[in-house]
């Protein structure tokens, strides 16, 4: 009897996508792990890309790429409505963005990661990545978010990867698929915030395995440097965070029912300290809630802002 390796759902959304998305699709085909189908949410694209990925699915076979229509409503609902669409069976998913070039062995580190832990924990597999520029040439590395075990005390105020890096199980697919128009700040750190308070496992990778593309259309682009940090600050100031906080808040209660009992414990603190008028009791609930981002001087100023009411 022939035993078949696991099968992997790709998952990308696309938009206007039609200058780089040959060289991601490229790098799909280049994987040294082969089953993998590939399922497309394209948000009402104006340019090629339908036509690209007409040929490629012409090339491939319909059963390898499959097209859908996506709701129209941003990235954030074109990715989740790929991990909610019920159509799509696999034992594993991997978000993939339309412009990056994912490394040969990306599926096949990630798939072997996951296998370790079993398919009855939710599991998320995420990590590093290597910047390129629009010529595709290395311009850096993605901040390392290894300094503290991911967590949901971590989730609730950072995101700890890029959705472009995520492979995930099963049993975190039915914690990560939400309802539609779910306020979520983005997909990926809600994927970060439901596995880790629904009692799963993340698997943080620092071996970088995508090459992300930084250019003037990214949406979410780089974070590391003292710019980026200088404007992560500012936002953390400017009521930028205290929104996302709000927005995070008001997601995770609607799908409570998910979260483990610490995980609502910790969440009805958070919601305490952003409602809380009182700057002392506010610090004093952020302590008590272990809340905390990655890096020293960044947990420093997210601290400052929970005194100043900007969490």
């Amino acid at each position: 009897m022939t035993v078949h390796p696991p099968q992997v759902a790709i998952l990308m959304a696309t938009f206007n996508g039609a200058e780089f998305l040959p060289q991601q699709l490229d790098s799909l085909a280049a994987q040294t792990y082969e089953n993998w189908r590939l399922w497309v949410s394209d948000d009402g694209s104006t340019d090629a890309t339908i036509d690209i990925l007409r040929r490629y699915q012409q090339a491939w076979g319909s059963d390898k790429l499959r097209l859908l229509s996506g709701p129209g409503r941003g990235f954030q609902a074109n990715f989740l409505s790929l991990a909610a669409q019920t159509d799509i069976s696999a034992d594993y998913y991997a978000w993939s963005d339309q412009d990056d070039v994912w490394l040969p062995h990306k599926l096949t580190r990630a798939v072997e990661q996951l296998l370790s832990l079993g398919p009855e924990l939710p599991t998320l597999y995420c990590g590093r990545t290597i910047w390129i520029d629009h010529e595709g040439r290395e311009i850096g590395l993605s901040p390392l978010m290894s300094h503290r075990p991911p967590s949901f005390a971590n989730a609730l105020v950072q995101c700890l990867a890029g959705g472009n890096t995520m492979v995930f199980n099963q049993a975190a697919r039915k914690l990560v698929a939400a309802r539609p128009g779910l306020p979520v700040v983005t997909h990926d750190w809600w994927a970060y915030q439901i596995v880790t308070g629904g009692g799963g496992r993340v698997i943080y990778d620092p071996e970088p395995m995508v090459r992300y593309r930084q250019h003037q259309a990214n949406l979410v682009g780089k974070n590391r440097g003292w710019s980026a940090r200088q404007s992560r600050f500012r936002k953390l100031f400017a009521g930028v965070l205290k929104e996302y906080t709000k927005l995070n808040l008001e997601a995770l209660k609607q799908e409570a029912l998910k979260l483990t009992a610490e995980s609502r414990a910790r969440l009805h603190t958070l919601a305490e300290l952003h409602g809380q008028p009182n700057p002392i009791k506010r610090l004093r609930l952020f302590l008590a809630g272990g809340f905390h981002r990655q890096h020293r001087a960044e947990q420093l100023a997210l601290g400052l802002a929970a005194f100043l009411g900007q969490l």
